[in-house]
């Protein structure tokens, strides 16, 4: 055989080979996480690899570490994470941490990262799941769209909203199929995955929400709005979209009239 048919040959066997490989993957119902993908939002962060992330943001001021269910972090220099910590846990178990100065209010962003459970790379690309946002001080509902540029709710009054006695849940925009990659819960191909932002009181929620109602932390995630009518009804409880003209129409209180204090009739 001539040695550039005997090339051609090998190559085209090659190419077979890894064809095959593709599909035994997909086949065995692999994961495979997305390479160079687009945000699956229009908040520009979930879904981003870690790669991207530090590509838009500079790399973070630090790393912290979740130490139990409960909110409780170790902080780490990020060159003490990248040279120690990193080893001792799954790299996943770290988020990166970014702290900005905005009208006098420090707002620290915290990325979590999600993995293919599949790949078992020390290297595998963590991709961005949610996103975790904390005010130094509460602020209020009205006052977070100027705080939070990648916070942009809906305005439309039928927009789906709800709300507990501590948090408001609101979805935005349509469902992604790609965000399934970033979602742990069971059976997650039945359910569309929609952008979601959840706003955090730690002191409560009154029973009439205003617009000066305060906030300590918002989340942005992927959520289901079917998990939650069927599944969650139960906690939560449908409520108007407190970013539509409608809320705060409905939000203002009319002035209180005063009665007029009666003045007694003498007689002449």
């Amino acid at each position: 055989m001539r040695p550039w048919l005997f090339r051609l040959a090998t190559l085209r066997h090659r190419c077979i080979t890894c064809i095959i490989a593709v599909l035994a993957l997909v086949e065995g119902g692999i994961n495979l996480p997305p390479s160079g993908a687009e945000p699956y939002f229009e908040d520009g962060f979930l879904g981003l690899t870690q790669k991207e992330l530090h590509d838009k943001l500079g790399l973070p001021q630090a790393v912290r570490d979740r130490k139990s269910a409960l909110r409780v972090f170790t902080y780490y220099p990020i060159t003490d994470w990248k040279s120690y910590f990193s080893k001792l846990v799954s790299p996943e178990n770290g988020e990166d941490v970014y702290t900005f100065k905005r009208d006098d209010i420090d707002v620290r962003y915290s990325f979590s990262y999600a993995v293919d459970p599949n790949d078992e790379r020390e290297d595998r690309p963590l991709v961005v799941r949610l996103v975790d946002i904390e005010f130094s001080t509460p602020v209020p509902l009205n006052r977070i769209p100027s705080l939070v540029p990648e916070f942009v709710p809906s305005t439309d009054p039928t927009s789906p909203a709800f709300r507990s006695n501590i948090w408001i849940l609101l979805f935005k925009g349509s469902p992604s199929p790609a965000a399934r990659f970033i979602v742990k819960e069971q059976r997650k191909e039945q359910l569309e995955w929609t952008l979601a932002y959840q706003l955090f009181s730690l002191q409560g929620l009154p029973d009439r929400l205003t617009p000066t109602v305060m906030i300590d932390r918002l989340e942005i995630s992927a959520q289901s709005l079917q998990l939650v009518q069927q599944r969650q009804r139960h906690t939560h409880e449908p409520t108007l979209n407190p970013y539509s003209p409608d809320f705060i129409r409905q939000a203002v209180e009319p002035p209180k009239t005063m009665k007029p204090v009666p003045v007694p009739k003498y007689a002449e």
